[in-house]
Formats: C-alpha cells, sequence, structure tokens
C-alpha cells in the first residue's frame, strides 16, 4: 500500500464530472491499483475515488521537470515551512510537479490527481489479511436460539436450522409445547421486510398437511415499531434476542444492588 501525503487537486470523467479544488489531501493507492483520496475531516468515505480493476500511471509534466519552483517537500524538510498555503487557489494558477492518471478498465472513467507539493510518499507491504471476523451475525444468533430454543417457549423442541422450502431455508423450525410447528425468521435488526419474508415461509408451510398448522416466530435484536406492528398483525409472535445473555456473557454496567 501507498500513502501519499500531497497538496493536489483531482478532476474525475466519465459517468459523472467531479472536481476536487487544491488542499492538502491523503492518496491512498492500493495493490489492485484502486486511488482514494482522503480529507482530514467528513466522513469515513473517500472525498472521491477510482475503484479496481483499473490501470494507474505516473506522469511528470515537461513544464514541471524544468520548473525550478516544483517542490517535493519529502526531498526538503526545512521547504515545509516556507510552503506557501495552497488551499483556496485556483488550480489553473498552479504547475504540478507529478499528475497521478487512473483509468478504469472497463468502462472510459478517469480519475487524474495533480500533484503540487508531495510531503510523504510511503509504501508498506502490509501482507495478506485474514478479513474482518463479525460476532453477532444473524448464524451466530441462529446457532444460540436453536441451542437455547426454549427461549421461544417451555417445551419447545428444535427440528433443525434452515428448513429447506421451495423459496428459500427457514431459519429454524420448531415445535412448541403442544406439537404444533413453528417457524421462526432471524435478524440483526428486524424490519418490514423480515416480516414480510416470514409470512412467505409460513403461506407456503401451511399448505403442507403434515405440517399444518404453522405459526410464526420473528426475532431480532431489535425490531422497528413498523414492523412489530406488521407482525402482530399477520399473528406472528415478537422475539428480542439479547446476544450477551445468549451467549452468556455478564452486564457489567455498575448497579446500586
Amino acid at each position: 500500500m501507498r500513502i501519499i501525503v500531497a497538496d493536489c487537486s483531482a478532476e474525475y470523467s466519465g459517468r459523472l464530472t467531479a472536481s476536487l479544488p487544491p488542499a492538502k489531501r491523503v492518496l491512498l493507492i492500493k495493490a489492485d491499483n484502486s486511488l482514494l483520496i482522503f480529507s482530514e475531516l467528513g466522513s469515513y468515505k473517500p472525498l472521491n475515488w477510482m475503484a479496481a480493476p483499473c490501470t494507474i500511471r505516473e506522469i511528470v509534466p515537461d513544464a514541471a521537470a524544468h520548473d525550478a519552483d516544483a517542490v517535493n517537500v519529502a526531498d526538503d524538510e526545512n521547504a515545509a515551512d516556507d510552503a506557501e498555503p495552497i488551499a483556496g487557489k485556483d488550480a489553473t494558477e498552479l504547475t504540478p510537479i507529478k499528475l497521478l492518471r487512473v483509468s478504469a478498465d472497463k468502462s472510459s472513467d478517469i480519475l487524474e490527481v495533480s500533484l503540487y507539493r508531495v510531503y510523504s510518499d510511503e509504501t508498506y507491504d502490509l501482507g495478506e489479511d485474514p478479513g474482518l471476523v463479525k460476532d453477532g451475525v444473524e448464524d451466530h444468533l441462529q446457532r444460540c436460539l436453536a441451542q437455547q430454543i426454549t427461549r421461544i417457549g417451555e417445551g419447545a423442541k428444535l427440528v433443525r436450522r434452515e428448513y429447506p422450502t421451495a423459496i428459500g431455508p427457514v431459519d429454524i423450525m420448531a415445535t412448541d409445547a403442544s406439537g404444533m410447528h413453528v417457524a421462526i425468521e432471524i435478524k440483526r435488526h428486524g424490519g418490514i421486510d423480515g416480516v414480510e419474508q416470514l409470512t412467505r415461509y409460513c403461506e407456503l408451510l401451511n399448505r403442507d398437511p403434515l405440517l399444518a398448522p404453522v405459526r410464526g416466530i420473528f426475532a431480532a435484536q431489535t425490531i422497528t415499531p413498523q414492523a412489530r406492528v406488521l407482525a402482530e398483525d399477520r399473528g406472528f409472535e415478537c422475539l428480542i434476542l439479547d446476544y450477551d445473555d445468549m451467549r452468556g456473557v455478564e452486564d457489567d454496567s455498575l448497579r446500586l444492588f
């Protein structure tokens, strides 16, 4: 990964046109040649970027190659103190010392970054990344509830996880204390789409005389008010899943008693 801190401007052309006026920014160039431009403030998203697959070229303009005023601050530590602020200037008034031209491989999109002063230009080998390990995703909630199926009611028994149907698997199929089949749809954050999904499953399952009647439970860590109203209107039970409690993690919040 290459990280450049520089005074720069940028022009994006293709499916849309966008520009960044001159200012000090951070450029991040990944091993796949994708380039992202960040500012110090704002959201976590880059100001502009070109995603892979793409091709990057470094171009040294003829004028800049012979311009005695072109400054590479990375080669001269004292130049940073003497450098004139570049923010607020028009890009046409400045002479770039280098251009980074990134072209999309599957379209005509081009991102061109003009560098006027380079404060730092470093390359790092990050090696292979093991990836993000998420905790509390729907699969984890499903496993925990399957192991603790009596959370839906005393006497409940697990039939199976990922119960197959013609329109996709039901997260959990169980039976309650009376022997009635229960279809459980699990979400991290329960919305109306999840209720609609459970509705389709229950309508299909209730056509099977070996299963009918089948009731539904909509289970999630959080359920929106609209989803709760819709679920209860369709005869479904709503179940809030406390993932920490299901894992046996103690609440470390302060208590008076």
